[in-house]
């Protein structure tokens, strides 16, 4: 099966009264490269939600972030009532020893230095187990949009591969006309030369070790089968390091043939066919 490594993924649930969203993104990468942001209150469950990850996604350049939206039934602040009891009473005393008139004293109160401070919230198992429970659902909508980006990865894949099985199809056609041509080419070369005695069935001999040389049967018959082993490895689970490795051994081929062909028609079906194995190796670079 072909996944892409780019996707993302979203999920969000209330638990007593919070919001809690949880958000994923990846992009293509060689491992598992993950960055987490999470409100401090959930960083303590860090390897926890590490392990999903890791789990279920594989590899990719991985950016999870866990963000906290209160919907009004919470608050995270507490009032110092020692301390505004504290200043109530000062303010007062002041105001009645300098004979002012001591108004509104709780809204001067409310608005000294320290008289909030933020609450300690302990994180409980039930609202770990449900955080974790959303980054598991976030990961699993990311795989859903990683399955649909893979699919289209899959026909530009068959596409380009189908191409160059065309292209090697065309090469037969060539073959004779370039050996007669280097044949030609051969004896034309030792015709200009004056003063020699030339053993013909040397010559012959030579002639056919050359064109032998430049047999390309092999490098025809090993490019065809990498080309069927490259279909029949998308279909197996987590397959894009065994593409690009198939990838690299269909390029060997296709420059050997290249190397080999002595035939304008023959270097043009060879280069098209590398236009569309570097199309196949840019998109393994993206495929999980």
């Amino acid at each position: 099966m072909v996944l892409s490594m780019t996707g993302y993924g979203k999920a969000s649930g209330s638990f007593q009264g919070k919001k809690i969203v949880v958000e994923i993104r990846s992009l293509n990468s060689k491992s598992l490269d993950l960055n987490m942001r999470a409100i401090p209150l959930y960083r303590e469950i860090e390897l926890e939600n590490r392990s999903i990850v890791a789990e279920l996604l594989d590899r990719g350049k991985v950016e999870l972030s866990i963000s906290l939206e209160n919907s009004g039934d919470t608050k995270n602040y507490v009032i110092n009532r020692d301390l505004a009891q504290a200043y109530y009473k000062d303010i007062k005393e002041t105001a009645e020893l300098l004979g002012e008139p001591a108004d509104d004293i709780l809204s001067m109160v409310l608005r000294m230095p320290e008289i909030y401070s933020n609450e300690k919230e302990a994180l409980s198992d039930e609202e770990s187990t449900f955080v974790q429970s959303l980054v598991r659902e976030a990961c699993m909508h990311l795989n859903e949009f990683r399955k649909q980006e893979g699919d289209q990865l899959r026909k530009d894949f068959e596409g380009n591969i189908q191409r160059i099985d065309e292209l090697l199809a065309e090469v037969p056609k060539y073959e004779t006309a370039r050996i007669e041509a280097v044949r030609e080419r051969m004896k034309a070369g030792l015709e200009k030369i004056t003063n020699i005695s030339i053993d013909l069935n040397r010559l012959e001999q030579e002639i056919i070790f050359y064109i032998e040389k430049m047999d390309v049967s092999e490098e025809k018959m090993r490019l065809s089968n990498h080309l069927n082993y490259f279909l029949e490895t998308m279909n197996i689970p987590l397959c894009g390091k065994k593409l690009g490795f198939i990838t690299q051994e269909i390029g060997r081929e296709i420059n050997t043939l290249g190397s080999k062909s002595y035939h304008v028609e023959m270097q043009k079906l060879v280069v098209e066919m590398k236009d569309h194995l570097e199309k196949i190796k840019e998109q393994v670079l993206n495929t999980l």
